[in-house]
């Protein structure tokens, strides 16, 4: 049954946010801060000694380990004062308060932490959530998976409150995209408020929500990726196959490889050791002029920069051994002297691996070329498939190889660890007329959704004073 949608102003936003859960969201940890108001509506500082002030704008910096504030006031005089370890900054402008080149609600808060000055912003976590769906999902994507991101980023959000002293989570891909009021639009907060409370559940606890760009055809088990298998992180068949990133090629020279591997001189052989179920790399064995070294599929994927680790290797003028028996996808292993030209940008990407703090473009279509077929039944699931890794279906642009140069080839599909939900997926299933309940259900397998219970998870029970209130 689809859940009505209802206009919410700002003014019943706030009182709103007033009843639900705060997240502590850190935005920034830099030796100076800047922020200013929007217009003319001064912000009001708590903490300077002297009262509360009403400021236009304000530089926050360190001085012999105080904070020092240098600004202009409310009648315009500029003032430099000095406060403890600790100050606050809110404002009731609907606009937010600038904090460098974004804006932001809620009430921030500057401390001392490392030698430098750290900023937290204390906001609502539906409010928080209508600009993480836009910055994780372009806000013209269909409903139900915006939806399924707000119920995916809601679940994420509460079960990492209170683990640490002075924030919850990172505004960046560490934990989840957060841009502030920029990335709230009509779409994002009708797929927060239309889903306002649910979280996915399994065995009375909050699951681990944790989401990707796109998987490249299947998504990982946890257990393959990190230490515990979870039973609603199974790999599952993706619907991505429309994502600009469902196939990629990367390429590296002689010079390149000399520098990315140093201990070993550069690299004249690479051997996958090991892989996954779904064909990513788990280990592989790199063999140069001066050694070899043996790294873990994710230290691979980070030290070459890749998109993901369900990556195939070629040496050209050079060797890839294909992995070991034991591992379920052979590696094809060529040796050849040239090859073909050019390449064509890729499309620009989505999702959980943009920061914002990099201020990169957040877009994706709205729309595929191919029309949305009818969706069949989505439970109980067959057994996925896994992804057909034929070389041949890469887009492989020509390169001139001089004589004696050695390059290494990376063909790769999907973007991002590749466990739990594929934001690619989500917008296939949605295209296909999957509600977002669907979609959850696929990607976090025996999950519950349903409203949240400071009963789910015992680290949030004990700061929820009153449930009712914000389910009302």
């Amino acid at each position: 049954m689809p859940i009505a949608v209802m206009a919410v102003s700002f003014e019943q936003r706030v009182v709103q946010a007033a009843q639900e859960p705060s997240m502590r969201v850190l935005l920034s940890q830099a030796s100076v801060v800047r922020l200013r108001a929007d217009a003319d509506q001064p912000f009001l500082v708590r903490g300077l000694g002297r009262g509360d002030q009403r400021m236009r704008s304000m530089e926050v910096s360190l001085r012999s380990g105080r904070l020092k504030i240098s600004g202009q006031m409310r009648d315009g005089s500029s003032r430099s004062l000095s406060a403890g370890s600790a100050i606050e900054v809110q404002s009731d402008d609907p606009r937010g308060i600038w904090l460098g080149s974004r804006r932001y609600r809620g009430r921030l808060q500057f401390l001392v932490r490392g030698g430098q000055v750290q900023v937290v912003n204390h906001i609502g976590i539906e409010t928080y959530l209508a600009s993480v769906v836009g910055s994780e999902m372009p806000h013209r994507w269909p409903l139900p998976a915006l939806q399924a991101q707000a119920v995916a980023a809601r679940t994420y959000a509460l079960r990492q409150r209170g683990k640490t002293g002075d924030f919850d989570v990172k505004a960046t891909v560490s934990s989840q995209v957060y841009r502030g009021v920029e990335s709230e639009t009509p779409s994002t907060i009708e797929a927060v408020e239309s889903t306002r409370s649910l979280v996915l559940v399994h065995a009375g606890r909050l699951i681990n929500a944790v989401f990707h760009s796109s998987s490249g055809g299947a998504t990982e088990p946890s257990g393959e990726v990190w230490r515990s298998q979870l039973p609603y992180l199974v790999s599952v068949a993706d619907h991505d196959q429309h994502s600009p990133v469902h196939r990629w090629n990367k390429r590296f020279d002689d010079d390149q490889l000399r520098d990315l591997f140093r201990e070993t001189g550069g690299v004249k052989r690479l051997q996958v050791l090991k892989k996954s179920s779904t064909g990513r790399v788990r280990s592989a064995r790199v063999q140069g002029p001066r050694g070899s070294l043996v790294l873990t599929g994710r230290e691979l994927r980070k030290r070459l920069g890749l998109k993901s680790t369900m990556v195939q290797f070629e040496l050209i003028n050079g060797s890839v051994e294909p992995p070991t028996a034991s591992t379920h996808t052979a590696t094809r292993t060529t040796s050849r002297t040239a090859s073909q030209s050019g390449s064509q940008a890729a499309p620009p990407l989505i999702g959980l691996w943009q920061d914002s703090a990099s201020g990169a473009a957040n877009t994706g279509p709205a729309t595929t070329s191919s029309p949305p077929s009818r969706l069949a039944s989505l439970l109980p699931p067959p057994p996925p498939p896994l992804p057909q890794r034929n070389p041949s279906a890469f887009n492989r642009p020509r390169l001139d190889v001089k004589e004696g140069e050695l390059v290494l080839e990376a063909r790769g599909q999907g973007f991002g660890h590749g466990v739990g939900m594929s934001q690619w997926g989500a917008h296939g299933l949605a295209l296909q007329g999957a509600d977002f309940r669907q979609i959850l259900m696929h990607y976090y397998r025996g999950a519950e959704i349903r409203p949240y219970r400071p009963s789910d998870d015992p680290a949030v029970a004990l700061r929820l004073r009153s449930e009712s209130a914000w389910w009302g």
